[in-house]
């Protein structure tokens, strides 16, 4: 019986009112699927059926849950918390973990830091994460890293659902509902809230049920391997280049035009970034993006002036006036040459809307391109983003082969690291969409 159907049968654990289809899980829309027939409620999860599992913090507890894990069976679900908006960066605050055999587990990783035992004993074992790419860097800095996983976020991209949300998914597939009620809540308060650890434990009770419901829908679709590539990619993909210039992403820097503007945004922006990581704090908590911004298209003369700037009120100290006044005087001081250019350095083509005058016909084979991709996508029920990535297909359009051709487009292609059911579906389209202007 899997979890589903034990939990389910379980009245204790959901409200009176409803009940999922009989064979919660073996199809992807329940009841919903059948023509004419009623469609049950929802039936609400109040309580993981165990019952919430005492958070691990130690190494003894760990090496039992290491033994438990090890010799669960089939499939793990694995799910993490994070401080987002609270504490600097993006560590993981509590680990969860379900296998069948082994239970539940919460992991505190303050207490445990080092989580690589547990993730060797889980080594060849498949991961099933909801929206994996989001989970994998605060794991992967525990000590955790799958070599086989299951996303059921992207699978349910793949097999066409509207809603991917985990809460909309575990409904619509199985007849259940989550309570995210915490989902945003700060996860580096100690200790946890019991209602904080019920949530987080329901949030992998069903995962591995979803899984293999999700595995049969896009069986069903014909869309199971190309799924299983994209599971494969993302297990595989290195860690992520830190990001260039991140201080060009604050918010609002399209007002922003002169250079020693640009200036004053960049050394604000690596102030607070060092004051948030020193505090451990998220960077918003120290200064908003909104008060850099108004800072740099003042740039202020002196602390009074800054005072009067909205961010820079009466509830900041003389101190920190001064603190961000002196960042701003350092950049009042620096030469034009060492100023930040205005706009990043593109390393691809230009955005699309400069296309038409750059060059028209590049213009016109990306117009095709996208109708084209747009149609496919529709037709095979799925996001055209997760066909094939918008990046690639402008990167195609505006530097095409020389001759167009299936092998030479699929070259392109796979240069550009798509994935060969991607390729083998939509270089027809681009061969078409290339061809069309004698390219």
């Amino acid at each position: 019986m899997t979890d589903a159907q034990d939990t389910a049968a379980d009245s204790s654990l959901r409200i009176t009112g409803g009940t999922p289809p009989d064979d919660a899980g073996s199809s992807v829309t329940g009841a919903s699927a059948l023509a004419g027939a009623p469609i049950p409620a929802p039936v609400p999860l109040l309580e993981p059926r165990e019952g919430i599992p005492p958070v691990i913090a130690d190494a003894a507890g760990l090496a039992e849950v290491v033994a438990a894990f090890a010799a669960g069976s089939g499939p793990v679900a694995v799910d993490a918390e994070r401080a987002s908006g609270y504490r600097y960066g993006q560590r993981a605050y509590l680990v969860q973990l379900r296998r069948q055999g082994a239970g539940t587990a919460l992991i505190d990783p303050v207490g445990c830091p080092d989580l690589s035992s547990l993730g060797e004993a889980l080594s060849g074992t498949e991961w099933v994460l909801h929206a994996a790419t989001q989970d994998l860097p605060c794991l992967r800095e525990i000590g955790m890293l799958p070599t086989r996983l299951f996303d059921t976020e992207l699978a349910g991209r793949l097999a066409g659902f509207p809603r991917v949300g985990l809460g909309a998914m575990v409904e619509n597939v199985l007849g259940f509902v989550l309570e995210k009620g915490h989902s945003a809540v700060d996860w580096s308060t100690r200790p946890l809230p019991e209602p904080w650890l019920r949530y987080a434990a329901l949030d992998v009770e069903l995962l591995v049920d979803l899984r293999d419901a999700l595995e049969k829908e896009l069986d069903r679709q014909g869309k199971l391997e190309w799924a299983l590539e994209e599971f494969a990619a993302i297990a595989s993909a290195p860690p992520a280049e830190p990001r260039k210039d991140p201080w060009r992403r604050t918010s609002g820097m399209h007002k922003v035009r002169r250079r020693r503007q640009l200036g004053v945004v960049r050394e604000l922006w690596e102030t607070r970034d060092r004051i948030a990581q020193r505090r451990d704090v998220s960077p918003g908590k120290v200064l908003s993006d909104a008060a850099i911004v108004e800072a740099a298209l003042a740039v202020p003369s002196n602390v009074h002036a800054l005072a009067a700037l909205n961010g820079f009120g009466h509830r900041m100290g003389r101190r920190q006036l001064e603190q961000w006044q002196t960042a701003i005087d350092r950049v009042k001081a620096l030469p034009e040459s060492e100023l930040p250019q205005p706009g990043q350095q593109l390393t691809g083509p230009p955005p699309p809307r400069a296309w038409s005058d750059k060059d028209p016909a590049a213009a016109a084979r990306l117009s095709a391109a996208r109708a084209g991709v747009t149609a496919l996508a529709e037709r095979l029920d799925m996001p055209q983003e997760n066909l094939i990535s918008p990046d690639t297909v402008r990167r195609l359009c505006w530097e095409p082969p020389v001759v167009v051709s299936g092998e030479s487009v699929s070259a392109v292609l796979r240069g550009l690291g798509a994935r060969e059911w991607q390729i083998a579906q939509v270089t027809p389209v681009l061969v078409t969409a290339l061809s069309a202007d004698g390219a």
